[in-house]
C-alpha cells in the first residue's frame, strides 16, 4: 500500500471506522485497506474539503494499471442503480479511491494478491463542493436562515364552533374495518 495521506470528511471517516470495526465477512485485504486509510487520514469538515478530493457520492474518473479511464460514483454499497454506475467502498477499488486527490495514485493488493495501481484522474462531481454552489444560486434552501413553510390563517375555524364532524350521536368509533 502507498504511504500517502488521504483527505476524508468527518462523515466518510466515521463510516470507515464503523466498517473497520465490523470486519466479519470481509476479506483481510479490505480490512487492511480500511485501517490504512484511517491511520493516514486527514479529517476535515464537509465545507473544508478541497474540490479535487474523492468523497462518498463523488463521481470520479480513474485508471487501473494504466488501462482505459472509467467513471463511477463512489458509494457506501447501499445504493441501487444501474450496474456499473457505482463503485462501493465495500470493494477494494472503491475504498482505494476514497480520499485521494486528483492526480494521486494508490497501490494495493487486489483480491488475487496481485499488486494493483490506481490513478484518480479527476473528480467530476463532488457533493460537498456543489452544495454551497446550489445555495448560492438559490437551488437549495439555506435551512438555518429559511422561514417555515407553515402559514397561519386567522379565522380558519370560523363557522365550526366546536362541532365534531361525523360524530352526530357522540359515538365515533369506526370499528375494526378502519384499522
Amino acid at each position: 500500500m502507498s504511504n500517502n495521506t488521504y483527505i476524508l470528511t468527518t462523515k466518510d471517516f466515521t463510516i470507515l471506522e464503523a466498517m473497520a470495526d465490523n470486519w466479519q465477512g470481509r476479506n483481510d485485504r479490505l480490512v487492511g485497506l480500511f485501517r490504512h486509510k484511517i491511520q493516514k487520514a486527514i479529517v476535515v469538515f464537509r465545507d473544508d474539503l478541497p474540490g479535487d478530493v474523492a468523497s462518498i457520492n463523488s463521481r470520479v474518473r480513474f485508471r487501473v494499471r494504466g488501462g482505459e479511464s472509467d467513471i463511477r460514483v463512489i458509494s457506501t454499497g447501499q445504493a441501487t442503480g444501474p450496474v456499473g454506475l457505482f463503485l462501493p467502498i465495500t470493494t477494494l477499488r472503491g475504498l482505494a479511491l476514497l480520499g485521494l486527490r486528483q492526480g494521486q495514485e494508490i497501490e494495493f493488493e487486489n483480491t488475487n494478491g496481485v499488486p494493483e495501481t490506481m490513478l484518480l484522474e479527476a473528480v467530476e462531481y463532488q457533493p460537498e463542493v456543489s452544495r454551497p454552489e446550489r445555495q448560492m444560486f438559490g437551488q437549495e434552501p439555506v435551512t438555518s436562515l429559511q422561514r417555515p413553510h407553515l402559514r397561519l390563517v386567522s379565522g380558519g375555524m370560523d363557522g365550526l364552533h366546536g362541532e365534531l364532524i361525523g360524530a352526530s350521536d357522540g359515538f365515533d368509533d369506526p370499528g375494526p374495518s378502519a384499522a
